[in-house]
């Protein structure tokens, strides 16, 4: 789960579809995990004016509807992608450095699993390496990679 559709996505109405979601494709595919074996989504369902942060009131509004998707996807692991989602999903104001890479709570008896977004990887490639373990931890919590 991220914070808010991207240009990219509010022009083809999938989530992680730009150069951010092209990361993140990547990384699963590289420890032979498909898209298609995931749910991707946001937590806001269309995209902030000029990009900006969304405000809580928005996230309020969109909540209703991740608080439904999650109800019927019934995940496993939600991982939280980035500080908004984080911090949202979670009802805290802790950093995504202090809480990624180990579950920090749940969301509807769901383990919330934070770790970097990736759109901030790209900006921080020295990242990476935190990035990918912490995915693939969370693709082991889930089953979709063996664990040892």
């Amino acid at each position: 789960v991220g914070e808010a559709p991207g240009q990219d996505e509010d022009r083809k109405g999938e989530p992680f579809v730009g150069r951010a979601g092209q990361l993140l494709t990547t990384t699963l595919k590289g420890f032979g995990i498909e898209r298609s074996r995931v749910f991707i989504g946001n937590i806001l369902k269309c995209r902030p004016p000029d990009n900006r942060t969304p405000q809580p009131d928005e996230m309020a509004a969109c909540m209703p509807w991740l608080t439904q998707q999650i109800a019927t996807i019934k995940p496993k692991l939600i991982c939280a992608l980035g500080n908004i989602a984080a911090q949202t999903l979670l009802n805290t104001k802790t950093g995504i450095t202090k809480m990624r890479g180990k579950v920090m709570g749940h969301v509807q008896e769901i383990p919330v699993f934070p770790t970097f977004h990736p759109a901030y990887i790209l900006r921080n490639m020295s990242d990476l390496p935190l990035f990918a373990a912490d995915l693939q931890a969370a693709c082991k919590t889930t089953g979709l990679l063996p664990s040892a």
